[in-house]
């Protein structure tokens, strides 16, 4: 979502069996700032957005009517009825094209599938979505880049970033499509590269059609072409799962300089000691690791974030907080390793404290708690702490409880982005 963030994002896209809904949210994996926000343009094509939906060695392609294959110079390549399959694949820049009746075909990228009726869907390696599909060459396969509207693009993203929801919980619902409406009116007509947003927590997550429902469907109809706005700018507007009692700054958990926007909110209830967001299942957590997964951890991803010298990191000795944040957060923690010392700051920690899985850190809201022998080396590390994600902008979470208070959605949305406005731009 999102600077997010989204961001990203380890998918933080959290699945419950029937009857649950936990929430995903892509914005927690970003580590760093949004690009800044674009004035509000006086006309969006809110029909083309392209979504990236990954690349893959080989793709299968069908759709539900009648398609058609278009090359690079608009010429029908090939062309199919219902449910014919066609298959793609690349190599050396040159596509391959497996058609239904066997034969075999090179061409220079990209090429497009089209439905020949606009409301039918089109599937890639079964999973569905609306608009069409460019196919693009790229090193390890082909890149799949989903042309579609941003109403039915927000369709496909809503539920994924908040979960599947109750009809009680709609103003959070409208909430957060505003706010990812927002995220994706500023990317359209990208041109550092061949989309607007890909489908992951990278920018933010998107599941085409087999994502929708109803309840979402209802909260994107009733916000559309709704964005939020600064000075006549459209906000790139971050969210996170669960702020654990309070949101951040922005500078408090990225390299980049405060959004007048983005400041600190509280999320106490009003006249109590508990918070809207309270109800998460992260609100409060723990992780635990004993010296050798530490030290395998860390060997594993500190180089990306500190300047390591050559050769093995060394055995982690000492875990410190340097400084934490206005909120609370840790501002930056030093590892100690055999070899050297190192200083995490920021998003950064939540990158390197992996579980041994892989999975981040659920939050920069923490505090540690380290177990030395009695010749003082370091046994286990435990940090408590509270939320997850990043903490800047809107706390879902927050959002739903704040829904099921009764506040609207620009209640809610004014609440988590001060000083903002909801503008319609289409």
């Amino acid at each position: 979502m999102s600077r997010r963030v989204r961001d990203p994002g380890l998918t933080f896209l959290k699945r419950r069996a029937a009857g649950l809904a936990a929430i995903c949210i892509a914005a927690c994996t970003r580590s760093s700032a949004p690009a800044p926000s674009p004035p509000v343009p006086n006309a969006i094509d809110a029909t083309g957005l392209r979504v990236s939906l990954g690349v893959v060695p080989s793709a299968t392609l069908t759709a539900t009517d009648a398609w058609r294959l278009i090359d690079r110079d608009g010429r029908v390549a090939a062309e199919g009825r219902a449910g014919d399959l066609l298959s793609l694949s690349s190599q050396a820049g040159t596509l391959t094209l497996a058609e239904p009746a066997g034969a075999r075909r090179e061409f220079a990228a990209p090429v497009s599938l089209v439905a020949v009726k606009p409301e039918a869907m089109i599937s890639v390696n079964q999973r569905r979505y609306r608009g069409s599909l460019s196919i693009l060459a790229a090193d390890s396969g082909v890149r799949i880049v989903n042309r579609v509207g941003v109403e039915a693009y927000l369709r496909g993203v809503v539920p994924r970033e908040l979960g599947v929801r109750g009809a009680g919980d709609r103003a959070a619902l409208e909430a957060q499509a505003v706010a990812a409406r927002s995220y994706a009116v500023a990317r359209i007509g990208n041109t550092t590269r061949a989309y607007d947003v890909a489908a992951s927590t990278t920018d933010q997550v998107y599941g085409g059609v087999d994502a929708e429902n109803a309840v979402a469907d209802a909260a994107v109809a009733a916000t559309e072409g709704l964005v939020l706005t600064y000075n006549g700018r459209v906000v790139s507007a971050p969210y996170h799962s669960t702020c654990g009692g309070s949101t951040a700054a922005a500078d408090e958990i990225w390299r980049s300089q405060n959004e007048p926007y983005l400041q600190r909110v509280s999320d106490r209830i009003p006249g109590t000691d508990r918070y809207y967001c309270d109800i998460a299942p992260r609100f409060r957590w723990e992780r635990s690791w004993r010296a050798d997964s530490l030290t395998t951890v860390v060997e594993r991803y500190l180089r990306s974030y500190a300047q390591v010298p050559p050769g093995n990191v060394g055995e982690v000795r000492r875990v410190d907080v340097d400084s934490k944040t206005p909120s609370g957060r840790v501002a930056a923690l030093w590892v100690e390793t055999s070899r050297g010392r190192y200083r995490l700051r920021g998003n950064d920690i939540r990158y390197v404290l992996r579980s041994p899985s892989g999975e981040l850190l659920n939050s920069t809201y923490f505090s540690p708690e380290v177990v030395s022998s009695p010749d003082g080396r370091l046994t286990r590390l435990t940090v408590r702490g509270l939320g997850y994600g990043h903490g800047v902008g809107m706390c879902q979470w927050g959002a739903i409880g704040r829904a099921r208070a009764g506040q609207d959605f620009r209640t809610i949305l004014r609440t988590y982005f001060p000083g903002t406005t909801v503008a319609r731009v289409y």
